[in-house]
């Protein structure tokens, strides 16, 4: 019961200056990628178009999670997962409810980019990626910009974790 007492007082803080500049900066990302995808979507198809020698615009729809990873053809299950993802998004932004300011910052951003993913699993029943990073023959994981800011996210959560101590 204390637990939602202490989330009704952290409630009332979370229209604090700071709170409000940080979940813009949740929306600007989440817009970022909403605008790149669609640019990605509209114009192009099958063939993929060449950047450079290192990165290849490739677009895949993917029906997993991270990487392609829990793919599966089951409505049930991908349902499940869905839910899952939105349950811990909820999660997320509790904690950024009750963070400090560093860790706000840090889940401001993966916030942003999981909302963006978040909205392709539940409007397209995939999520779009596209971004295709190679060497020769050898290729990373196809991603999107959702993608590169749940990773910077989690890299700076990681990172604070190691070498800043409170």
């Amino acid at each position: 019961m204390s637990v939602f007492i202490n989330l009704k007082e952290k409630m009332k803080d979370l229209f604090v200056k700071e709170n409000i500049y940080l979940l813009s900066l949740s929306i600007i990302i989440f817009f970022l990628d909403r605008i790149s995808k669609a640019k990605i979507i509209k114009n192009f198809s099958d063939a993929p178009y060449y950047v450079n020698e290192y990165i290849n615009l490739n677009l895949i729809w993917n029906i997993g999670i991270g990487f392609g990873f829990l793919s599966t053809n089951s409505n049930l299950i991908y349902n499940l997962i869905t839910l899952l993802i939105g349950t811990v998004m909820l999660v997320l932004v509790y904690l950024f409810i009750v963070s400090e300011k560093i860790d706000k910052f840090i889940y401001a951003i993966i916030i942003g980019g999981a909302l963006g993913n978040f909205y392709d699993r539940v409007v397209y029943k995939a999520v779009p990626d596209y971004i295709d990073v190679h060497y020769n023959n050898f290729h990373w994981f196809t991603f999107n910009v959702a993608d590169i800011f749940i990773t910077i996210g989690i890299l700076i959560f990681f990172l604070r974790s190691f070498f800043i101590k409170y």
